[in-house]
């Protein structure tokens, strides 16, 4: 029934090394990229000891005693290993009962991270209960990244039935699993930049979904799909990087896994994914495609900036009007706020105008912030001197103890972008005095600003740096009897 020994096949081609094992027809025992390297320079590998139990199928007897085909099946030998360059096939057969056999095939391409999965177990189907069986992934993903407390922040486990999302992540102590009944698109397990999925040819072919999760340390997780035996089983999996494009060129939405932030936020983030990579496609260096992007950010607010440095400048020319009116109407707040408004409208002053272009800003920093968080293809690109990785904070040294919101390394480019940030300030209040109240507000907001963005990626800090040098430099070229006038 089983066979004496296990076998292993090496498949390598142009993207990943893996090796097969012959146990449970054609599992994973290592799958290693070459495009995706550890601190160490060597290709990250998403398989050990604990996840080798992937593509593993299971059943129950007719007693209902659970079975698990993981011992070594027989190899049919057509491919001893190596290099491909074409698609190449690896047969596995097992013997469930005399004269009744499973047979599984998986495809592996050149050019692709999609293993086809074919399984025949129609013979067998009236020996197992229910002439059901399960292929599943056992034992999630591994860290890859070196903060690995932030890789761990993404693992996550889901299945996407009908148009619908569900994901479980389990809290330390925690354990969950969850069974779906009925046609299921894919399920999958992911960590930060990597995931594996099962996805069925056909959805209406799988009986039931399943995924579990336990954390004793870290969270771990388990997918599978039911199947009738009863028809062959046609499937893929999906095992590598989370590229946007590549996880969409499927065309079965996993990439609706990704976090691209809030409905409004989502397509600008893959706007600016999108023209970072066409920048990329001619400058080499993310670094020099952030220089370039900010220019081009700050060029097309430049009217909305030049009517806010307006609107400032004639807001301070309006002062001494407006404190004579909170002299003479300081008792009666409403007549107050009647003659200020008037006077605004008179004036042709919109106080609320110095705010807009931040307010227009915010959207897209959001989405710089989910863009450089979470999408591996800016992952480990540095850019000059310090900055060894842009979707990483820019550490130069770790402190013995962690600071609440700022946290326990020592970042360059959050100091510079707080010093470009308080000159911008300094010279849109034009050297005026200022209340003691929006002076406070202003050095609050400085500072916290510079605990928060401690911890993001230096990308999004390089970028904000270079968008307030640039605004610096605008508020330089704009003349004071332009500015002054509206």
């Amino acid at each position: 029934l089983w066979s004496n020994e296990e076998k292993t096949i090496t498949v390598e081609c142009e993207l990943y090394t893996a090796v097969v094992s012959s146990n449970g027809g054609g599992s994973l025992l290592s799958f290693s990229f070459k495009n995706y390297l550890n601190k160490d320079g060597q290709g990250i590998n998403l398989i050990n000891g604990k996840n080798k139990e992937n593509l593993s199928i299971r059943f129950k007897n007719l007693d209902g005693e659970n079975v698990n085909l993981f011992g070594p099946w027989r190899y049919a030998n057509t491919f001893s290993g190596g290099e491909i360059y074409k698609p190449q096939s690896l047969q596995f057969s097992i013997d469930l009962f005399p004269g009744k056999t499973i047979v599984k095939t998986l495809t592996f391409y050149p050019d692709s991270y999609l293993i086809d999965v074919t399984i025949s177990a129609g013979n067998v189907a009236d020996g197992i209960f229910g002439g059901v069986y399960s292929l599943g992934w056992y034992g999630g993903l591994v860290p890859s990244e070196e903060n690995e407390k932030d890789d761990l922040f993404y693992f996550n486990s889901f299945v996407y039935q009908g148009g619908e999302l569900v994901d479980l992540k389990v809290k330390e102590g925690e354990s969950e699993t969850t069974t779906f009944n009925g046609a299921t698109d894919w399920v999958a397990v992911r960590t930060k930049y990597f995931i594996t999925s099962i996805i069925p040819d056909s959805p209406g072919d799988v009986v039931s979904a399943f995924m579990s999760g336990t954390n004793d340390g870290r969270d771990v997780y388990d997918i599978a799909l039911t199947f009738p035996a009863t028809e062959p089983t046609t499937l893929s999996l999906y095992l590598g990087p989370l590229e946007y494009e590549r996880i969409k060129s499927i065309n079965r939405e996993l990439e609706r896994v990704m976090n691209f932030g809030w409905g409004v936020i989502r397509p600008i983030s893959k706007g600016v994914l999108f023209v970072l990579k066409k920048l990329h496609e001619f400058i080499p260096n993310y670094g020099y495609v952030l220089i370039l992007f900010s220019f081009a950010v700050k060029l097309l607010v430049y009217p909305l900036t030049k009517k806010s440095y307006q609107s400032t400048a004639a807001m301070q020319l309006l002062q001494p009007e407006i404190a004579a009116l909170k002299e003479k109407h300081g008792n009666n707040p409403q007549k107050l706020n009647q003659a200020t408004m008037k006077l605004y409208k008179e004036k042709g002053v919109n106080p609320l105008g110095g705010c807009l272009p931040i307010l227009l800003q915010m959207p897209l920093l959001f989405a710089l912030f989910q863009v450089f968080r979470t999408t591996i293809e800016l992952r480990a690109e540095p850019f000059i001197w310090w900055i060894k990785d842009l979707s990483a904070p820019d550490a130069v040294y770790t402190l013995p103890f962690s600071i609440p919101i700022y946290g326990s390394h020592v970042a360059i480019l959050p100091i510079l972008m707080v010093v470009s940030m308080f000159i911008q300030q300094r010279m849109m209040s034009g050297g005026a005095a200022q209340p003691p109240q929006q002076k406070t507000m202003q050095y609050f907001m400085t500072g916290f600003f510079f605990l928060m963005f401690n911890s993001f990626p230096s990308g999004l800090n390089l970028y904000y740096t270079l968008f307030n040098v640039l605004t610096i430099a605008q508020q330089k070229l704009i003349p004071p009897a332009e500015t002054a006038t509206t």
